[in-house]
């Protein structure tokens, strides 16, 4: 089994976990915390930092980071989403469909459409070859973010599990569009600090391997 066929077993395994994300089925604790997610993400150009946060207050003892696993999506380019990023038809697009996690938690599903030129040579390389979310990878351009839709619950292009559908443009401080995003976030964004819908599985630690001398060996010698 590959890590990327490992790594969507094992989400989708704790998706099954997750209690229904429908607006009616949300307690009035939920409701609150709901309320204060979507305020935490209205204040920060990057979700990635919000998502962090999460992560930190949940697992402060194990200095876990949110990572991207890649996964299916039979998502559509959206309608418009040229004339959103404001390039020709000619212009490279990259593309990234991931599940963004907490050591195992899974927290949201995005789609991220960019604009590859509008990035550096480096940063290409790190999304095309690492799990690091697009927001790590793209914070020292200083992008903005731009709202252009937010709904709680499920959206078009997101799971039934769902508890807010957000849609944003970000911005280049020169005001050029680098990317549309499309986040769906799952309900462990709404566990009280210290739980998870579902049992967490702590990143792996690789062994450390620690060479040892060698025993010598005295081999008698044969008499004549």
């Amino acid at each position: 089994m590959t890590g990327a066929v490992l790594h969507g077993a094992l989400v989708a395994a704790l998706m099954a976990g997750s209690p229904a994300g429908a607006r009616d089925a949300l307690t009035p604790r939920q409701t609150h915390a709901l309320t204060r997610w979507e305020t935490a993400l209205a204040a920060q150009p990057s979700a990635t930092k919000v998502l962090q946060g999460w992560c930190d207050a949940h697992f402060p003892a194990h200095h876990l980071k949110i990572w991207a696993a890649p996964r299916e999506s039979g998502s559509p380019m959206p309608p418009g989403l040229r004339t959103a990023l404001g390039v020709g038809p000619d212009e490279p697009l990259g593309t990234r469909h991931i599940t963004l996690i907490c050591g195992w938690v899974p927290l949201s599903e995005a789609d991220n459409w960019f604009v590859q030129s509008r990035l550096t040579p480096a940063m290409r390389t790190a999304l095309a070859q690492t799990e690091t979310p697009f927001g790590t990878v793209a914070a020292p351009l200083h992008f903005t973010r731009e709202p252009l839709s937010s709904r709680r619950g499920p959206a078009e292009g997101c799971n039934r599990r769902t508890v807010l559908a957000n849609r944003a443009l970000l911005r280049l401080p020169s005001g050029e569009p680098l990317a549309l995003v499309r986040e769906c976030y799952q309900p462990n964004v709404l566990a009280p600090a210290g739980q998870v819908f579902g049992p967490p599985v702590l990143e792996p630690v690789p062994p450390v391997v620690v060479p040892l001398p060698l025993p010598q060996v005295v081999l008698p010698v044969a008499s004549r």
